[in-house]
């Protein structure tokens, strides 16, 4: 039978062991995951091919514009293009709608909360689907197409240039102003409520409006409405055929309770769950298009020497106010003084000769 001396002795060894293989234990598995992530460094897995689902993929449907040359400097904060991953998300959109014997009661019902008069009339006898609504007590006009639920809001200002009284919202209360109206009328989507707002202020000069220094001398807030970023990792952002302009955007002034004066809403709904993955061209291909006179200048920006300076190359969505069969992504060259250009980022192959 054991003494209790014994047992004191053998109790302090099993706990004097048990730390050391404990201590044994936790420096292993900081060596193995230490060693792991070398070796996945030094010998990194192959990514997965591309699924390239949809096939060839439709043309890009840029506008057509007059074409300009321009001489390209690049000044990027990195001092270098940047490697992107090699391949990309192309999402589908959701078919485009079509007309029913149900559409034009729910475009009432729209226009209606939306604070319009219901009883729309035909635009043109040519044009079926659009309609315009007039608002009761202003001389503002809704003109929607009531199949795609495409609209603009008008407002004449020969005829109510009180308008331009009082203070315009601020870039936060005009941004919520946009998005309550939209949200009143069913058209705010998740996408353009989670989505990216920017904006402006602006000051009528000559009859038209220029950008103000502050809201203290600005007439009007202008308020630009984008989608969420899409991608894997939801960070590559949307631009559009009139960057730094949205497809869907207001402009508020301050009179007669901060009324919308002016809007565009040209959006089409994606289907997320649906996409295919592409493979990525490098940023010195699409620099050499760019060079070459291959890529859609978006905005020229205000730089009548024709000498460019690029400060930003990136991934980006093309959202293009239009239906589109598939929500495809592209190079941007971002430069300054608003100048914008894109180049498709799927690899050639993948696109129509």
């Amino acid at each position: 039978m054991a003494t209790l001396t014994e047992i004191s002795i053998i109790s302090r060894r099993t706990i004097r062991y048990g730390i050391y293989a404990v201590i044994i234990i936790v420096i292993a598995r900081y060596a193995f995951g230490f060693g792991k992530n070398i070796y996945k460094k030094l010998f990194p897995p192959k990514p997965a091919p591309p699924t390239v689902l949809f096939g060839k993929l439709p043309a890009l449907p840029f506008p057509g514009r007059p074409e300009s040359k321009f001489n390209y400097t690049l000044e990027l904060a990195e001092g270098s293009l940047p490697i992107f991953p090699e391949l990309i998300e192309v999402y589908a959109s959701i078919p485009e709608p079509k007309t029913n014997l149900g559409v034009q009661d729910k475009a009432r019902a729209k226009a209606q909360n939306l604070g319009f008069n219901p009883n729309g009339k035909l635009l043109f006898d040519t044009l079926p689907n659009v309609y315009v609504f007039s608002k009761n007590g202003a001389p503002a006009n809704l003109t929607m197409n009531i199949v795609t639920d495409l609209f603009s809001i008008s407002y004449n200002l020969n005829e109510d240039a009180s308008i331009f009284k009082g203070m315009p919202p601020d870039a936060n209360a005009a941004i919520g102003q946009a998005k309550n109206f939209l949200s009143s009328g069913g058209f705010l989507t998740e996408d353009l409520k989670n989505g990216i707002a920017t904006h402006t202020y602006l000051k009528m000069e000559s009859g038209e409006f220029k950008p103000a220094i502050s809201l203290s001398e600005a007439n009007v807030t202008k308020v630009n409405l984008f989608r969420k970023p899409y991608g894997k990792e939801s960070n590559i952002p949307p631009v559009t055929p009139e960057m730094p302009e949205s497809n869907v955007w207001f402009i508020i002034a301050g009179g007669h309770g901060r009324q919308i004066i002016a809007c565009e809403y040209h959006y089409f709904a994606l289907d997320a769950g649906k996409f295919a993955t592409y493979p990525i061209k490098t940023a010195e291909a699409a620099l050499e298009e760019l060079k070459t006179g291959k890529a859609f200048i978006a905005n020229s920006g205000d730089n009548p020497d024709g000498n460019i300076i690029i400060r930003k190359v990136y991934l980006a969505y093309y959202d293009a106010g239009q239906y589109a069969e598939y929500y495809q992504p592209v190079i941007v060259f971002e430069g300054d003084n608003n100048f914008f250009a894109y180049t498709p980022a799927v690899t050639s192959e993948y696109y129509p000769k």
